[in-house]
């Protein structure tokens, strides 16, 4: 009996400690733990990320910005969460933010609005 009762016990213990490692992870998917300074997606996902934001309000950048991976956004330009749709079909969007310039789309880092990934139409 004192055996049943202990694998028992040791198999609630081991069935609390991984909801409660699963939880942490979705946890920190959604506070933008997983981001990082570049992306690399897939030509199908930056054509999938074109298709959902390229009816997003172009904006005129200043004149001297460079869009390239890295640099950081002017704080001119303004930057908006990835849409759920996006976020849902690229995953790897779920964390950043997006501008769109002279037919450009720019992934945004929220942290420290670096850009993460230039994709063009």
């Amino acid at each position: 009996m004192k055996t049943r009762t202990a694998i028992a016990l040791a198999a609630a213990l081991l069935l609390s400690g991984a909801t409660a490692a699963s939880a942490a992870e979705v946890a920190s998917s959604h506070s933008g733990a997983k981001q990082s300074s570049t992306l690399d997606l897939t030509r199908a996902q930056q054509k999938t990320a074109w298709k959902d934001m390229s009816g997003a309000s172009m904006q005129n950048a200043p004149a001297d910005f460079k869009a390239a991976t890295g640099a950081a956004v002017p704080t001119a330009l303004k930057v908006s969460a990835v849409p759920a749709k996006t976020a849902r079909a690229v995953p790897a969007l779920r964390s950043y933010d997006f501008a769109k310039i002279q037919g450009k789309l720019l992934i945004v880092n929220p942290k420290d609005r670096t850009i993460a990934e230039v994709i063009s139409g």
